[in-house]
């Protein structure tokens, strides 16, 4: 399916799988995927209840069957965007070999996702700013990943890998950079092209924590066991 020539967000959500899949769950879906779709085209301000359940065709009160708000929409969507993210930043982070070329290719997996979660990313962290439990969530994926970062940063340095410096603070700088950039480019239609964002998150990525050298090569002589 073409992400640039249709109104609908390319991420789904199925039901839970079981022998017999309820009409509830079914229901729970659809709203999902509704929600999807709207944020897609829409920025959250604009998100009504009766927005996301009119494609449904089901009566509005399901909705409060299903989700206390549109809040609590958007924090399970967070989880979903969350387990990819995860998913596809596994080289760099566990990973052995050669750092910069792990880097590289975590660096493209999570662009190339946020180009298609682009808009989901965006509502996220609209809605986080007008209600505190979704602040806390979204603050809270941040912090996991600016830990995840420091403790791979430090992990590195330990092998003579990256140069001594204090960890924490530049892993928050490089995961802000690539929170908001990728907001930035990908969350408002219509969205930049991937390539050259990709290529600046890896040049600075790189350069930060592994040296300029290696900026704008395939590979270094770099290992980490």
């Amino acid at each position: 399916m073409s992400i640039t020539a249709t109104s609908s967000s390319p991420l789904r959500v199925t039901p839970q799988a079981a022998l017999k899949i309820s009409k509830s769950e079914r229901t729970r879906a659809a709203i999902l995927n509704s929600a999807l779709d709207f944020i897609w085209t829409h920025p959250f301000r604009d998100m009504k209840v009766s927005s996301i359940m009119a494609p449904t065709g089901v009566g509005r009160s399901a909705f409060y069957q299903h989700f206390r708000d549109l809040h609590e929409v958007m924090e399970i969507l967070l989880d979903t965007v969350t387990d990819e993210i995860m998913a596809v930043t596994g080289p760099w982070f566990t990973g052995v070999g050669d750092p910069v070329v792990l880097l590289s290719e975590s660096l493209y997996s999570v662009v190339d996702l946020c180009h298609h979660r682009g808009p989901i990313l965006r509502a996220i962290d609209d809605a986080a700013a007008t209600d505190k439990r979704l602040e806390k969530s979204w603050t809270q994926f941040i912090d996991d990943f600016n830990d995840g970062i420091s403790t791979r940063i430090e992990t590195d340095q330990g092998q003579g890998l990256i140069p001594k410096f204090t960890a924490r603070p530049v892993a928050i700088s490089l995961n802000h950079l690539n929170i908001y950039t990728v907001i930035d480019a990908f969350g408002r239609r219509p969205r930049s092209e991937p390539d050259p964002v990709q290529k600046a998150l890896t040049r600075i990525w790189i350069a930060t924590l592994y040296g300029s050298e290696w900026v704008g090569k395939a590979s270094s002589n770099l290992i980490r066991t």
